[in-house]
């Protein structure tokens, strides 16, 4: 009796060996599976993050760039009256230093 249920008993053996084959299988197709899953929505996060990040940038590139124009107007306003206020400085003592230039040039010193 004994000889007659090691067979029986190696054939359920190997049937269930065969069997968890199949389901460590299977559990790594799905795993795999979902790894690629899971790549794949990571990827369109990122790529949905990276176009909102791009869109945010260039709304901001846009808006600076426009200040841009206006900070050189500005600029441009202040430098010129900046340069009119130091020629009407310089008109209203160019007479004193023209006599003084001229006091120290024509007087003779021994």
């Amino acid at each position: 009796m004994d000889a007659s249920r090691r067979p029986s008993g190696i054939q359920q053996l190997l049937a269930a060996e065969q069997e968890a084959q199949q389901i460590i299988s299977t559990a790594r197709a799905a795993k795999s599976a979902r790894l690629r899953q899971a790549k794949e929505e990571a990827e369109r996060e990122i790529a949905e993050y990276r176009a909102q990040m791009e869109a945010d940038f260039q709304k901001k590139l846009a808006e600076t760039s426009g200040d841009s124009g206006a900070n050189v107007k500005r600029l441009e306003q202040e430098t010129n009256e900046k340069i009119e206020q130091l020629k009407q400085q310089a008109a209203s003592i160019s007479p004193e230093v023209i006599q003084m230039l001229l006091r120290h040039v024509t007087t003779v010193k021994n």
